[in-house]
């Protein structure tokens, strides 16, 4: 059963709501970027309101044409910028704290995750904006958390309740960001000091290469809405998502406990594919997806609603900007955050 978490609002604006489709607000005619600020000014609370409501909400009709008006952009409609920390896909960095949103292939489809699941503060808010849209493909597709969690198995979820989600992850030379990338440092005392302030074991393996393990909440609750979400990355990094030609080929190189990335239960106990399908399919069920306009504007509440993209072709600018961070302690997890252990 496909449930849709939409409420009662709490403001006077209008918005196009249809079926596997996220909520439009259509902008008036703006000669501008000066105009533009000004009307967003007006409904910048509101849109905030109801954005407690739906998770996402897509703005059309902005005259948004570069980064630079995309920053003034995000510095009306976020109070405080975050930065991305333990960073695990390539971006382009456009300064100013926009970035590309993910680099991969084009003819790679992302799946739905919340951002920064793993870490112990991460950002409330999200904000994507379309500067060049792709020619087939390529809307960032978004879901309701709220709606995943309600259409999970209750066994499945109180297993999650109980033991949480375990993230390990290899930084494999030649494979994936390396460690000095995602740690944002060349120093291995850096990365262990920072490893040990935010509860992740660290172990450094030949080659100067490094493997990290984290136990999260998959569960938590947002700190306004006291809503309860489905907010981790266990799908997108199972190694249940990967091309059964890929797993095969890094399982026979590495070893089942040597992937760049892979997920468990937070007990160290491995989801079976049938698990880790379910879970994939309640994200089907609640995708959403509009295809970008140049100019548009999206809003991604990042405890509400998972975000991701579909393959493309032709050519795609889509920016990224994250804000207002929350702590995991803030979010009632179900299971304290702890470093995980190495199976």
């Amino acid at each position: 059963m496909t449930m849709r978490f939409v409420s009662q609002l709490s403001t006077a604006l209008e918005y196009e709501l249809a079926d596997g489709r996220p909520p439009v607000l259509r902008a008036p005619a703006l000669p501008d970027l000066a105009a533009a600020e000004g009307w967003l000014t007006e409904v910048r609370d509101d849109v905030r309101k109801d954005l407690y409501v739906h998770g996402h909400i897509l703005i059309r009709g902005l005259p948004v044409g570069s980064a630079a008006d995309f920053g003034r952009v995000r510095d009306l409609l976020l109070a405080a910028r975050t930065s991305y920390r333990e960073q695990a896909t390539p971006r382009s960095d456009f300064g100013d704290d926009v970035f590309s949103s993910t680099d991969f292939p084009a003819a790679q489809t992302i799946r739905l995750h919340n951002e920064n699941s793993y870490t112990l503060d991460f950002p409330g808010v999200l904000i994507f904006c379309s500067i060049d849209a792709a020619t087939t493909g390529g809307a960032t597709t978004v879901g309701d958390v709220r709606q995943v969690l309600a259409e999970l198995p209750p066994e499945l979820v109180a297993r999650f309740r109980e033991h949480g989600w375990l993230l390990n992850r290899n930084y494999r030379n030649g494979i994936g960001l390396p460690w000095s990338t995602a740690f944002g440092t060349d120093q291995r005392a850096d990365v262990e000091a920072y490893c040990d302030r935010n509860l992740v074991a660290s172990q450094w393996l030949p080659d100067n290469q490094l493997a990290t393990s984290q136990r999260r909440s998959a569960i938590i609750q947002h700190p306004v809405t006291r809503d309860e979400v489905w907010f981790n990355h266990v799908v997108f990094w199972s190694k249940w998502s990967l091309a059964p030609e890929v797993r095969t080929a890094l399982v026979e190189m590495y070893g089942d406990d040597g992937l760049p990335f892979d997920t468990r239960l937070g007990d160290g106990t491995s989801l079976t594919e049938e698990e880790s399908a379910t879970i994939d399919q309640a994200y089907q069920r609640a995708t959403r997806r509009e295809s970008w306009q140049p100019g548009d504007v999206m809003m991604v509440d990042n405890l509400l609603s998972a975000h991701g993209r579909e393959s493309f072709t032709g050519t795609r600018k889509t920016l990224v900007a994250m804000g207002e961070p929350i702590r995991l302690e803030d979010c009632s997890p179900t299971v304290p955050a702890a470093a995980g252990r190495f199976a």
